[in-house]
């Protein structure tokens, strides 16, 4: 495993100081946020870092992650943070805040594709074409150096391709309508839990 990849079990370390606009995604048993646990978290300082949080299921008692989580000084970067941060309300028992998106950002940005998927967005906007052969595979137990190095991948060019994302926003003047849908993003997680899957501004 790489040096940048740190494992950590149930919480993140009391000194580690990851600054204040950091990557986060989370892995689950599935989609279905009552039926399929949360079982990792991983976050990037965006140093071609990684640290990955495997959680006790017995009571998800991680206090210096949700601490970080709620920091309203600490800006999190998330790709679809729809399903991150339903499983984050659900499982930790608490919000996240200060957001942005990355596949929110590329649909409003990249109206030229139809493609907002994260191994898209790794390969046009920081020339690597990453494996997804992990994607679906059992992150509820012992976790293998590939696993790991999948988890990784997932946060590591998030900041990178944000602030590509941004400035094609800012060119296109799309930007305040970005920021209006992350307002809205708090919403759209409390519709879902409350069952709510359906687009309730359809006819």
């Amino acid at each position: 495993m790489s040096n940048n990849i740190r494992l950590h079990k149930n919480d993140l370390p009391d000194d580690l100081d990851l600054g204040n606009l950091i990557a986060v995604d989370g892995e689950f048993m599935g989609l279905n946020v009552r039926r399929d646990p949360l079982c990792l978290i991983q976050i990037s300082s965006g140093n071609s870092d990684a640290h990955i949080i495997q959680f006790d299921r017995k009571n998800y008692n991680a206090p210096n992650l949700t601490k970080l989580l709620t920091d309203e000084n600490t800006t999190k970067i998330f790709h679809y943070g729809r399903a991150d941060m339903a499983h984050i309300k659900y499982y930790l028992k608490t919000d996240t805040n200060n957001i942005l998106d990355t596949k929110i950002a590329s649909k409003l940005a990249r109206s030229y594709s139809d493609s907002h998927s994260l191994k898209t967005l790794i390969k046009e906007f920081v020339n690597i074409d990453i494996s997804k052969q992990f994607q679906s595979s059992d992150f509820g137990g012992e976790l293998s150096p590939a696993q790991l190095k999948y988890c990784a991948n997932d946060v590591m060019y998030l900041h990178k391709i944000h602030e590509e994302l941004n400035k094609i926003l800012e060119r296109e003047n799309r930007i305040d309508l970005y920021k209006d849908c992350l307002k809205f993003l708090k919403t759209r997680v409390n519709l879902d839990l409350a069952l709510f899957k359906d687009d309730i501004w359809s006819h």
